[in-house]
């Protein structure tokens, strides 16, 4: 297999979330010679959204694999490949086609570990893009973290910035057991961060908390977070203080982070972009309830996307959390007695 150095590290550049990517990638591939990129067009084309531009003409066709356009097989390989001793990094080019990879996923990938007694694990990471906010046509658009966090034995990642998606890349890349790594679209250009590129993963399983307040606490994740993050801060020159959680790992949850915050503050308004049904914040509002139920001032509130597929372009507003939607919930909370 081609080897090259990817040179001396960057520090303190800024990136947008898909340059953040890409630098994982090429991080883990010059670390780990067991590292596997593939997926269609990652190679020749760079991605489909240039995730993986260039680490092709770095890594080789070896490494860095283009695939027919077919997702079930892509899958397939994945499991094959991380029960070899591989670490495969699977590219599915829309959330909304990853829907033919469930079986591979729920029947090999996420029970590998089980199925053997521990003999075998099954190292791979399945990246896919999701969420709307960039008028794609239909199956362009999903959010569909609430089916893969139902599986036992998946973990789910959501990054929200470019920091974040480049140490929890490395991190789910170097896990022993397979992750799902939901990109959001429509955040993929939309800032740039500094991201030092050094290698280091961020840690799983645990959530960030971006801001503290006594008032109410925000949960979200992925793209939404850019209207919360908008919505704290019109509620702080309203001398309202949020406390902001970027859940970050939707599988399994730090529920720690989260009963903590509500303990203190009271009040809790989940936010995401999936449909409101089954999704994950129903599962946050539950354990909520299990164990900060005596905490609470105020129903736990819920600021989603609605029970439909995500709309064509025209009606993606009315779809998606808005900053105001969200400002809004919140001081209804804030007003329940």
């Amino acid at each position: 297999m081609a080897r090259k150095s990817s040179g001396s590290p960057r520090f303190d550049d800024t990136h947008t979330v898909v340059e953040a990517v890409n630098l994982a990638l090429a991080r883990a591939l010059d670390d780990d010679p067991q590292v596997v990129v593939f997926g269609e067009d990652v190679g020749v084309n760079g991605g489909v959204f240039r995730a993986t531009l260039d680490l092709q003409t770095r890594f080789g066709p070896t490494r860095v694999l283009d695939t027919p356009l077919a997702e079930a097989l892509i899958a397939g390989m994945a499991v094959g490949m991380a029960a070899q001793g591989l670490r495969p990094v699977a590219e599915i080019q829309f959330a909304g086609f990853a829907y033919a990879c469930i079986d591979q996923m729920l029947n090999h990938a996420a029970r590998l570990r089980y199925r053997t007694r521990g003999r075998l694990s099954c190292p791979m990471v399945l990246r896919t893009i999701c969420g709307g906010g960039i008028h794609a046509p239909e199956h362009h658009s999903e959010s569909p973290e609430a089916m893969f966090a139902h599986i036992p034995g998946l973990r789910v990642v959501v990054p929200s910035t470019p920091a974040r998606a480049y140490g929890l890349l490395l991190a789910a890349i170097r896990d022993p057991d397979p992750v799902v790594f939901l990109e959001p679209t429509r955040i993929y250009r939309l800032f740039r961060q500094a991201v030092k590129d050094d290698g280091t993963s961020l840690p799983l399983d645990t959530c960030f908390v971006e801001r503290e307040g006594d008032d109410l606490t925000l949960v979200s994740w992925g793209a939404a977070l850019v209207e919360v993050r908008a919505a704290a801060e019109a509620l702080a020159q309203q001398g309202i203080e949020s406390t902001v959680i970027d859940v970050a790992t939707l599988k399994p949850l730090d529920m720690a982070t989260i009963v903590d915050s509500v303990g203190h503050t009271g009040r809790c308004l989940i936010v995401h972009e999936a449909p409101l049904s089954g999704g994950v914040g129903a599962e946050i509002a539950a354990q909520i309830g299990e164990h900060a139920l005596l905490h609470l001032l105020a129903p736990v509130t819920r600021v989603t996307g609605h029970d439909t597929p995500m709309p064509l372009a025209r009606l993606e507003h009315a779809y998606l959390p808005s900053a105001m939607r969200i400002e809004q919930a919140a001081h209804a909370l804030l007003r329940f007695e």
